[in-house]
């Protein structure tokens, strides 16, 4: 069974991109949901209907372990599908999400206990980063800021142009003027890693910056070794397969910013599901 990766779009690539150099013997399936993307600005009830078609898919496609490379549906979806629908659809099957995984860490990397959050806005007002991390460390200090030209500059490929010097410094600036003693600042988006030249650029050099990839590829590791019963019904062939509900050719351009490779993708729908 290959493991899933799920997105709205084309964020979780960056995500997948660092699972398959960790653990590169797995078979994975990534899927967009391109023609319905953003989630962000949708009402809960509509991106947990969307994310629930999506874990039914990777399902029918035999995949025992799904994960939610995506921001907005593992901060309002994945626990009712995993509290409510899973033990229904298959009890045996597991869906994990990208929040957690390095909410739980932060503190590893955090010595004054001040931590910054730079998001989407949906993700920002959600305040998902905040209330996870307030849960393992309620002694930490959390600023969010939204960064909402950040997305179109990645999908726009000029996140290495100078106009998006502008809108990172700008960012920059606004969290650190919100707490100075910031030391910590985590992407809480899946295009951000493709601005981190841009982004540390900006910072002092005493201020780590945290990827999601990197964390989620280490927790996804560590679960598999955990949970033999699941690792053991996961192929090992090193294939990947892509898979969006846009035009494949739309999808193949900007997936490739991305992974740095071409793209070859299928078109599937979710509707049914």
């Amino acid at each position: 069974m290959p493991i899933g990766i799920f997105d709205s779009g084309f964020g979780g690539l960056t995500v997948m991109k660092e699972i398959v150099r960790q653990l590169p013997q797995y078979d994975y399936i990534y899927l967009g949901d391109n023609a319905r993307a953003p989630y962000g600005p949708r009402s809960f009830d509509t991106i947990y209907k969307y994310t629930l078609q999506a874990v039914k898919w990777f399902f029918a496609h035999d995949c025992a372990l799904v994960i939610l490379a995506c921001n907005t549906a593992s901060a309002k979806a994945l626990r009712t599908i995993q509290q409510n629908d899973l033990p229904h659809i298959d009890p045996t099957r597991r869906v994990l999400g990208i929040i957690r995984p390095v909410t739980e860490n932060v503190d590893h990397f955090t010595k004054s206990k001040h931590v910054g959050i730079l998001g989407t806005q949906g993700t920002v007002s959600s305040k998902s980063y905040v209330i996870e991390i307030q849960k393992f460390f309620p002694e930490l200090k959390v600023s969010q800021e939204a960064c909402p030209m950040w997305v179109p500059l990645v999908e726009n490929a000029e996140h290495e142009g100078p106009g998006a010097d502008y809108f990172v410094q700008k960012h920059i600036h606004n969290i650190l003027k919100t707490d100075p003693l910031i030391d910590t600042i985590i992407l809480g988006c899946t295009h951000y890693p493709l601005l981190l030249s841009k982004i540390k650029k900006y910072i002092p050099s005493n201020i780590q910056v945290i990827s999601q990839g990197e964390i989620v590829a280490s927790s996804l590791a560590d679960y598999l070794k955990r949970h033999p019963e699941i690792e053991m019904r996961c192929e090992k062939n090193g294939r990947r397969s892509y898979y969006t509900t846009e035009s494949p050719d739309i999808f193949n351009n900007t997936a490739s910013i991305f992974c740095d490779q071409p793209i070859e993708a299928m078109r599937t729908s979710l509707e049914g599901f």
